[in-house]
């Protein structure tokens, strides 16, 4: 094998890992401004309950959701780090379903939208039964 071969499959075997690397900072970084929104979501949760004369229980279940959608992508990000460099699909469907729910009870004043709604929650639970009772194949490199 000749030199410039050699270089060349060593640029190729490089750029993966330098691909990795801009990824992995950039999740730490995202996960990082999503701590801070999710302990100003905190913050503005417990300001609502402290200010106990309005009484918009709509829009304290939508700020409840939306320190879950923080919660969970923190999560996914945390995961992805434990599972060497995966993102389970199962935490996908689990933001989908919280962000349906909190679409719903955001946005409930149109019926036929929030039919649309509950049938897009139902096809993501009958999706995450589907993955759940199907055998996991592992591929060997």
């Amino acid at each position: 094998m000749n030199k410039t071969k050699r270089d060349y499959e060593n640029i190729i075997n490089i750029i993966p890992m330098i691909l990795q690397i801009v990824l992995n900072v950039s999740l730490v970084i995202l996960a990082g401004i999503l701590s801070v929104l999710l302990v100003k979501e905190l913050i503005v949760f417990f300001q609502m309950l402290i200010e106990s004369d309005s009484n918009d229980y709509k829009l304290f279940l939508a700020n409840i959701l939306i320190f879950f959608l923080y919660f969970e992508f923190i999560s996914m990000i945390v995961k992805y780090f434990k599972e060497n460099y995966h993102f389970p699909l199962r935490y996908f469907i689990y933001i989908g379903i919280t962000a349906m729910v909190r679409l719903i009870i955001v946005d409930h004043d149109n019926p036929l939208n929030t039919l649309l709604y509950s049938l897009v929650i139902l096809v993501l639970i009958i999706g995450y039964y589907i993955m759940h009772i199907t055998p996991r194949v592992s591929i060997k490199k």
